[in-house]
């Protein structure tokens, strides 16, 4: 029978748990950063409109809070934040905004993207999931259509603001009935 005996690393002269931390050596040079604690729990965040003031969120938090088809989140005189959520199978709607850049973040959730020059032309079309960022040029037609089995949970960047400072839509229908 063939034995294998544990041989310590030097200069060690016996060997660190699997639990323990074994000594790291910065030969002087201290490390780039030190690592912060991750919150576990989640943040319960007041969805409104904090604008123009001065704010700090966990925006993935936000996003997938928010149950609304679109909240404004901050909305300031030359940036809005809005966050929506889009129901199995509905869309934002084929829309354009003439003078505004549009940034869009999907974080959860799976759906596609139309976008073009004209509104029967839409030439761009990508499928995007969590993770995804669309860029929304203005005077560019777009819609986000929600393909998978869950809400769409994406916020939207305006820049200029597009919606009044404090919009809460519930629904798509109380959207199109405040346009």
């Amino acid at each position: 029978m063939h034995t294998v005996s544990f041989m310590p690393a030097y200069p060690y002269a016996y060997s660190y748990p699997s639990h323990a931390y074994t000594p790291v050596h910065y030969y002087g040079r201290p490390p780039v950063y030190w690592p912060v604690p991750y919150r576990l729990e989640r943040e319960n965040i007041k969805l409104k409109d904090y604008g123009p003031e001065p704010f700090v969120v966990q925006i993935n938090e936000a996003v997938k809070q928010n149950d609304t088809y679109r909240t404004a989140l901050w909305t300031g005189p030359h940036l809005q934040v809005t966050l929506m959520s889009l129901n199995v199978g509905e869309d934002i709607g084929l829309e354009i905004h003439h003078h505004v850049d549009q940034f869009l973040r999907i974080e959860q959730g799976q759906g596609i993207v139309r976008m073009g020059k004209r509104k029967d032309e839409l030439t761009l079309e990508r499928n995007v999931r969590a993770g995804s960022a669309i860029m929304v040029p203005a005077g560019t037609w777009h819609n986000v259509i929600n393909t998978g089995n869950v809400p769409l949970k994406l916020y939207s960047i305006y820049a200029p603001p597009q919606h009044p400072r404090g919009t809460v839509h519930r629904t798509k229908a109380d959207a199109l009935a405040a346009e």
